[in-house]
């Protein structure tokens, strides 16, 4: 079951609230926090390409660059050992130890 939609290239997480009876998503990926909420499926996916057009449109109002999600960097602390290891393993593919890194990982989420 997927519980994300991605617009614009938003991506927001998609749940059920028992309490207030509705679903309820928020943008994910982003520092400011942007919520909304709707009564269906259907519903629930125009208001979130609304929430992100208006996001869109109140940056450019005052002249704030938006938050962008996902830069594609990542900032990564390894013990030593782990990161001569990885390396060995990249270089010894034939690989950069980025490019051997990005598929592993593309590999761990399938």
């Amino acid at each position: 079951m997927n519980n994300t939609i991605v617009y614009k290239g938003y991506t927001a997480v998609v749940g059920f609230s028992s309490e207030d009876e509705c679903l309820v998503g928020h943008i994910v990926g982003i520092n400011d926090v942007i919520g909304f909420h709707a009564e269906s499926v259907e519903e629930i996916r125009k208001i979130f390409h609304e929430t992100v057009d208006d996001y869109l449109a109140s940056c450019a109002k005052i002249g704030r660059e938006p938050n962008k999600p996902y830069s594609g960097k990542v900032t990564l602390r390894l013990p030593p050992g782990l990161h001569a290891q990885l390396a060995i393993k990249a270089e010894a593919s034939g690989s950069s130890l980025n490019s051997w890194m990005v598929s592993a990982l593309s590999q761990a989420i399938v």
